[in-house]
């Protein structure tokens, strides 16, 4: 029964980091038909609003006297940290204008090391040896996955700025997701974060939007954008963490690198060299080494 649990946990983790991992490239798509940053994040968000409140409005009617209420406490909160989750939308959806989905991606991964650091600040957890080795793999991953070993690399300054703050927010939400209000249902959870994030993201939308707004948006890209980036992973992954614990989780969420590098490799045509793949694969391992406890049979 518990390794069935497991195994659906891992199947849902699995499934909502491929969803993550389409998302780039959906984006990239968008900004080849000339709509804003502002269009493509406002849609996404205001949709996925809609399609959160109608998964909750029928699951409550589903189970009446199952669904424990968020309290004024647990949303005020979730939506806190949701402003993060806008944050990392805004910074990330900026940085692929500027670099390579391959680039934009690792770039965001930089929140396996920055979690530590965040721990030992918090929590003043010193990092453990294994902890220090995965860093340690992840930063070579990196290099070689960002091609930063060529001398003629010629990457978009803008892109790596907004590519590290991207991934300082992610490591924010990453960090308060897990403990915050995780007695209510995942749908309750994901609609109150997104509510945080949409806040967030129609002051950005407001504040940069200099032309007339496209509102062929919602209909070309915004379902899409709705569903693999606010609707689909948010779900899955609240409600498969609890079953596979953070290791495993972590571990099996990863599958987002490779997804994000193939799908701008095979859909985008975007040049993805052999050094760059090792780099990934050195960076997944490092999510590994991080994950795994090896005094376990």
């Amino acid at each position: 029964m518990i390794q069935n649990k497991v195994i659906k946990g891992a199947f849902q983790v699995g499934l909502g980091a491929t969803s993550y991992g389409m998302l780039a490239t959906f984006v990239k798509l968008a900004y080849k038909e000339n709509y804003t940053t502002a269009e493509v994040l406002s849609s996404q968000f205001i949709l996925g609003i809609i399609g959160i409140l109608l998964i909750n409005y029928f699951r409550k009617t589903k189970k009446r006297d199952e669904v424990i209420k968020a309290s004024k406490s647990n949303i005020f909160h979730l939506m806190l940290a949701g402003t993060s989750t806008g944050m990392t939308g805004i910074f990330y959806y900026l940085a692929v204008k500027y670099i390579p989905v391959s680039i934009g991606i690792v770039l965001l991964m930089q929140t396996v090391w920055m979690g530590v650091l965040l721990e030992w600040i918090l929590d003043k957890k010193i990092p453990s040896l294994q902890k220090t080795a995965a860093v340690i793999i992840v930063l070579i991953g990196t290099i070689l996955a960002t091609n930063l070993i060529k001398t003629n690399i010629q990457l978009d300054w803008r892109g790596i700025v907004w590519g590290i703050l991207a991934s300082i927010s992610f490591t924010t939400t990453m960090f308060t997701a897990n403990r915050i209000a995780i007695g209510i249902s995942s749908a309750q959870r994901s609609l109150y974060m997104l509510l945080g994030g949409t806040i967030i993201v129609l002051g950005f939308a407001i504040a940069t939007q200099t032309t007339p707004y496209n509102i062929n948006i919602f209909m070309k890209w915004g379902i899409i954008l709705s569903l693999f980036g606010t609707i689909i992973p948010p779900l899955l992954m609240n409600a498969g963490f609890p079953n596979t614990g953070i290791g495993l989780g972590s571990i099996v969420s990863s599958l987002e690198l490779p997804v994000s590098v193939m799908m701008a490799y095979f859909i985008l045509n975007e040049t993805v060299i052999l050094s760059q793949w090792i780099g990934i694969l050195l960076i997944i391992g490092a999510v590994v080494i991080m994950n795994v406890n090896f005094k376990k049979n």
